[in-house]
């Protein structure tokens, strides 16, 4: 018994770790095209790439981990079968339930190892990982000459030169327009050679200027008055330098504690508690409403109230043109503006704590499908062994053609449901325990009824065996056609005038 369960546990050991990892790889590949415009040509260090990458890869567990769990279950059950294993260990007595008892632990240690890495390790993840991911895309890229393309990324200059060096320091015919003390191009600098160097914090880009002219308008420095004499000044050099402040190109990091607070950084306490405030706050709203309009709301109706019921004002449609005659004639446009402008009033304040309210509710939905998240990625794992041991044992095909087509197939089953419910839940159409749980609910039938066919041996895939039965269901057809012509003849009917005359 124990050679047969270390026999099953070499043989899923194997194939889990192979497809994980090469699920890891292509979601991680999906991650790079993505977002491959916000790291290309921004200069970064090749530990920032490789940060980004682990973050990234921890994240990508909770859908490389169901994944190959189900590929990996039916690989190896396929492996098995394949190489009639199985049928050994049926023929020994053991049934594949006790067979697979001990896959059964694996993957619940490997489920509830799924569940706190979701509580604990994922949150920090998402927190840095979301951090990180925002500082990268809004640094701005490299600066970067081109020959003969004017360059605009520094802030208030161009700079155009003809021809550089293969290694890109030296630049050759520059030209460089000034616009930081005026909005036209009143400063102007030319050089035949520049070589480019950075200060030592890497914030100051400094150019080494060498043979130059600087073309300098006084009037835009000094006044607007036009002065004949004294348009232009001009300088030559030999050799000056200039430089540019590149702090907008350096990444800077960006405090966590401003993303601490998003749903999908905070663990089962932290969303338990986020989700009684936001909840707390949502009510002392909702009560406020009735508060601020209260007054007017009640204005005529206090005014009724103080009658009696025999000195009612009689109802509307007794007056000809409405309530309006009740009204004093030259306080009517006073009492019409006022009116409006309650409504108006009213109308404001009920926009505004709608927009309000819908916030909080959605921050309370939010909360509430993270809270399941933690669960659900547990408990799916098991649900898509459940579902690809027995198919596996079912199609008794190994390798990496029939199970990787059946793993995507019930996979994206799985993701599509999945995905499509927790929009829903979002959206607020449906409760947010459904919304998660759904994809969960609609395949563990399915799990159960594949446990159920493998362990009766059941040729669920097997062509052939459909092949059978449909051509035993056109011979059964085909005798009955013939039966019903024999009949026919024996009573001289022909099968039109028998369906007519019955007719």
């Amino acid at each position: 018994m124990k050679k047969i369960h270390l026999l099953i546990l070499k043989a899923f050991i194997r194939p889990f770790i192979v497809t994980f990892f090469i699920v890891m790889f292509v979601l991680l590949m999906l991650f790079l095209f993505k977002y491959i415009d916000d790291l290309i040509g921004k200069g970064f260090e090749w530990y920032v790439i490789l940060e980004l990458l682990a973050y990234q890869s921890a994240v990508q567990i909770s859908m490389a981990m169901p994944l190959s769990m189900l590929l990996s279950s039916i690989m190896t059950f396929g492996n098995l079968g394949e190489s009639y294993e199985l049928v050994a260990i049926k023929a020994a007595g053991i049934s594949l339930r006790k067979a697979m008892t001990p896959l059964f632990i694996l993957v619940g240690l490997f489920s509830g190892g799924a569940f706190l890495f979701s509580d604990y390790i994922l949150p920090v993840v998402n927190l840095k990982m979301g951090a990180l991911l925002y500082d990268v895309r809004i640094k701005q890229a490299d600066f970067l000459i081109k020959p003969g393309i004017f360059n605009n990324t520094i802030p208030g200059y161009s700079i155009r030169a003809k021809g550089k060096s293969k290694d890109g320091k030296m630049l050759y015919d520059l030209m460089i327009y000034d616009h930081k003390s005026s909005t036209t191009a009143s400063n102007v600098l030319l050089a035949k050679e520049g070589y480019i160097y950075n200060s030592p914090d890497n914030n100051t880009m400094i150019l080494k200027l060498k043979d130059g002219i600087r073309y300098e308008d006084s009037r835009a420095r000094n006044s607007k008055v036009y002065n004949p004499r004294q348009q232009f000044t001009r300088f030559h050099f030999d050799e000056t330098e200039q430089k540019f402040d590149m702090s907008a190109f350096q990444m800077k990091r960006t405090d966590e504690n401003l993303f601490r607070s998003h749903h999908m950084m905070l663990n089962l306490k932290q969303l338990k508690q986020y989700t009684d405030s936001n909840v707390v706050q949502m009510d002392s709203l909702r009560n406020t409403v009735f508060k601020e309009i209260q007054s007017y709301y009640y204005h005529f109706n206090d005014y009724y109230k103080a009658k009696d019921s025999s000195s009612l004002i009689p109802p509307i449609i007794k007056y000809e043109h409405g309530f309006i005659e009740t009204i004093p004639s030259d306080k009517r446009n006073m009492a019409i503006n006022s009116a409006m402008n309650q409504v108006r009033y009213i109308k404001d304040v009920l926009n505004i704590k709608a927009n309000e309210d819908t916030f909080y509710r959605d921050k309370d939905i939010r909360y509430n499908i993270e809270f399941q998240r933690k669960f659900t990625l547990a408990v799916s794992c098991l649900l898509l062994f459940c579902i690809g041991a027995p198919l596996g044992a079912i199609i008794r095909k190994g390798g990496l053609g029939l199970p990787v087509v059946m793993a995507i197939i019930f996979f994206l089953i799985y993701h599509i449901i999945s995905t499509v419910s927790e929009k829903s839940a979002k959206e607020g159409n449906i409760d947010t325990f459904w919304g998660m749980w759904m994809a969960i609910f609609v395949l563990s039938p399915l799990a159960a009824f594949l446990a159920y066919k493998a362990a009766t041996d059941s040729a669920l895939f097997d062509i052939e065996q459909y092949r059978l039965k449909a051509e035993k269901m056109l011979s059964w057809i085909k005798r009955r056609i013939g039966i019903r012509r024999r009949e026919a003849m024996h009573t001289g009917k022909s099968l039109h005038d028998d369906y007519t005359l019955s007719s």
